[in-house]
């Protein structure tokens, strides 16, 4: 008795009046993926070498040219065998398109290089390919002993070999007595001078 009165009650309700719910999905501007307040690990070879930090990452993997996207900033650091920080990336937005393995950078780009020079830019590409970096705008690199400015750069990945494009640069010069006296109350240790290259 109670599995005909189930049923009957089944089929009643299968008559009722179905709504339909229509959804416009544009795979360009709807993220398949949210995470909020990211801390992540990555490894190489077994070893920990980075970790990435955001506020936000969106991934767009139904896009046609598939992304991710980290719309409030982003931060990589890398570390050595002992998990000392050796360098660092962050930027204010960061777009990362997986098919071309190419990284783009948005304002307020900071790079501390292995080497401890830093660069700072409003742009800045990272091709994985190609294995190198580069921006077609303003870019201000500082090192121990310079500080280089200039439109326009390229560099390898490492930030070792790089280049910089219309550039003037300020280089500390050191004056020998004779010259220092020549010049008046200018002190002996340094004088600091542009220099177009």
């Amino acid at each position: 008795m109670v599995v005909i009165m189930l049923l009957s009650f089944c089929a009643s309700c299968s008559k009722g009046k179905k709504e339909i719910v229509k959804l416009k999905f544009d795979p360009e501007k709807s993220f398949t993926v949210r995470t909020e307040n990211v801390s992540m690990l990555i490894s190489d070879s077994g070893i920990t070498r980075y970790r990435l930090v955001s506020k936000l990452w969106l991934i767009f993997d139904k896009a046609k040219e598939p992304y991710w996207f980290f719309p409030k900033g982003l931060y990589v650091e890398k570390y050595d065998t002992l998990f000392h920080t050796e360098g660092y990336i962050k930027a204010d937005t960061a777009y990362n398109y997986s098919r071309k393995h190419l990284w783009k950078l948005v304002g307020n780009v900071k790079i501390v290089s292995l080497q401890g020079s830093k660069f700072e830019t409003s742009l800045l590409y990272w091709d994985q390919r190609e294995a190198k970096l580069y921006s077609d705008k303003f870019m201000r690199i500082q090192e121990v002993d310079k500080i280089i400015t200039g439109v326009g750069f390229e560099s390898n990945q490492e930030m070792t070999d790089y280049r910089i494009f219309n550039s003037t640069g300020e280089f500390p010069v050191n004056t020998s007595p004779s010259d220092s006296a020549k010049e008046g109350n200018i002190p002996d240790s340094v004088l600091i001078g542009t220099r177009h290259f």
